[in-house]
């Protein structure tokens, strides 16, 4: 956070996620998040993103009914200098996890350039909001294995005892580079934040079916070629160090070459302000996880509240933001 009082014309907006009712979802980003969202399952809502499968809508200020797409085509100055190309970069997720995800691996940027018409990777990090008492994840496969061992496995339905199953409690947090078989256990209600990717290569789906009565579809032969069949050793919690200021503390919670993620607490009212302007450099993403609050800046204001997203564009206004609330902040 950062006390520097320039202005500029650049304001922040709020969003309207896009939504996915993939079968393995269940109510509670409607029940606790309020989203008012007319699918169930409710399994996914894309928060800030540009992606061609589900960009989200601005839903404050003056591109209001825009999608983000839109304005960032329209202003590529909002992305900062280091994204010159102009391309949004992240795609930030809600996940309600009511049934077990499907066992899948992610390519990297380099396979995805090559081999999927030029689109990205996928590389991404968790925060758990919550974790019923007995949730987990997978993460990698307890030992080494070849190819031939983990086909065998899909084939005859063992891969469950190759994999490493992780318990998880509310506020883990875990980074899944591009090439680590993973799955989300059903209970987990996750925040995500990851590359601008929808490839996702299925090896286990449990022998589900899908709405037209058919398994869902496998990718082996892709998940084969890009994912790491070596021992993952358990992900280690980072050390999260809480940082204080007036108003608010700030804890990092991770970095890569996509992403910087804080976890900001927020208990700031008006007489103990908070300011914050973004820099030049990149834009900025809110994320609120908890509690409500506002943001305010000259010519406009917007309340927030729990399961909210907030744009804020590079070179922004400077804002004053106030409230009790918890919320993921990215840097892109």
């Amino acid at each position: 956070m950062t006390n520097r009082n320039m202005t500029t014309n650049f304001k922040p907006f709020l969003l309207k996620p896009a939504a996915k009712d993939y079968l393995w979802g269940g109510t509670r980003l409607n029940d606790e998040f309020a989203k008012g969202i007319d699918l169930d399952p409710l399994a996914e809502t894309w928060e800030c993103s540009t992606h061609p499968d589900g960009p989200s809508v601005v839903a404050s200020g003056e591109f209001e009914g825009q999608t983000l797409t839109q304005v960032l085509a329209d202003h590529p100055e909002y992305l900062g200098t280091r994204h010159p190309d102009g391309k949004f970069p992240l795609l930030i997720k809600f996940i309600d996890a009511k049934k077990d995800l499907s066992v899948q691996v992610h390519p990297d940027d380099a396979y995805a350039m090559e081999h999927e018409n030029g689109q990205n990777g996928k590389s991404e990090m968790w925060y758990v909001l919550d974790a019923s008492k007995d949730a987990h994840l997978v993460y990698g496969l307890k030992h080494d294995c070849t190819e031939a061992e983990i086909r065998k496995a899909i084939a005859d339905g063992t891969l469950l005892r190759y994999l490493q199953r992780v318990p998880i409690q509310k506020d883990d947090l875990f980074f899944i580079e591009a090439g680590t078989i993973h799955a989300i256990g059903a209970g987990a209600l996750i925040a995500e934040i990851q590359e601008n990717s929808n490839l996702t290569y299925r090896l286990y789906d449990y022998d589900r079916v899908g709405k037209d009565g058919k398994k869902r579809e496998l990718h082996v032969d892709k998940a084969m070629q890009v994912a790491n069949l070596k021992s993952s050793s358990q992900p280690r919690q980072p050390l999260r160090v809480l940082k204080y200021k007036p108003g608010a503390a700030l804890e990092f919670l991770t970095r890569c070459k996509y992403f910087e993620v804080y976890r900001v607490l927020l208990n700031a009212e008006r007489r103990q302000l908070v300011q914050y302007r973004a820099d030049e450099v990149s834009f900025r993403v809110m994320l609120c996880i908890g509690g409500c609050g506002t943001i305010q800046f000259e010519g406009g204001s917007i309340p927030f509240f729990k399961g909210d997203c907030i744009f804020v564009p590079a070179d922004s206004v400077t804002m004053t933001i106030t409230g009790q609330a918890q919320f993921l902040f990215v840097r892109g």
